[in-house]
């Protein structure tokens, strides 16, 4: 399984403190916002590489924290050649971007790094594999204005997913889904081909919702909760709630 990490973003909401310096290298206490995913997602054994795609901007700054890091799996940089927030590519594209340089052909774990979770992925590695179906993440949000920011799944009482929406305006379920997923080796022809018949490119969730129309996922609960960093108050409760 290959940890594809979602890091090609330019982060415009967090002002100047992200204008030359990527998000998901911010400090978090001791450490930094993709360095606390790591920590966690490098003692699943059924990872064996993180490979991160990010933007030519922000590549050179990546490259150098790799060569600081002790991680027991190795880890890749992949630049999307972007330079500006108006010409990246999108989440889904720079998704298949990263597997179409590296020749991809595995399960895959793929995360946003703008989050810090209270739980691990390996709950989740673990789900996908009882289910033997590529999977995404869910969690009650009782916030109807927060289901129409967010994507929304209906599922069955095996947690199989029947329908999944993009920022409804009048949300089918209270289950939200936050910006991680797992798609099987076999499930990835599927992925390869999303855009080109019609996947949306910006947001990863278009790409689950595409996946959802096409094949069979199930939706695990988060176990704990997360702590999405959007903006700079998000940003500054982090560093204080996680000092």
């Amino acid at each position: 399984m290959k940890n594809i990490v979602i890091a090609a973003g330019y982060a415009t909401r967090l002002g100047d403190l992200t204008k030359n310096f990527p998000k998901p290298l911010l400090k978090i206490g001791n450490s930094t916002i993709l360095g606390r995913m790591l920590d966690d997602i490098d003692r699943i054994p059924e990872v064996d590489e993180h490979i991160i795609i990010t933007n030519h901007k922000f590549a050179p700054i990546f490259d150098g924290w790799v060569e600081k890091q002790h991680y027991k799996k190795p880890i890749t940089i992949v630049d999307d050649g972007t330079e500006t927030n108006e010409t990246r590519l999108g989440a889904v594209c720079d998704l298949l971007f990263a597997m179409d340089k590296l020749e991809v052909d595995d399960d895959l774990l793929v995360v946003a790094a703008d989050n810090i979770l209270e739980f691990s992925f390996k709950e989740f590695v673990d789900f996908a594999k009882s289910k033997n179906t590529s999977c995404i993440m869910c969690h009650q949000q009782p916030s109807i204005e927060k289901l129409q920011r967010t994507g929304v799944i209906v599922v069955d009482d095996n947690m199989k997913v029947l329908n999944m929406e993009e920022k409804p305006q009048v949300p089918k379920s209270t289950w939200a889904v936050p910006p991680f997923y797992i798609y099987l080796k076999k499930d990835l022809d599927l992925v390869r081909h999303s855009v080109e018949h019609g996947c949306g490119k910006d947001a990863p969730g278009n790409l689950a919702h595409y996946m959802v129309d096409h094949t069979t996922m199930h939706a695990w609960p988060m176990s704990a909760g997360r702590f999405d960093i959007g903006s700079l108050d998000t940003y500054y409760e982090a560093v204080e709630k996680y000092k």
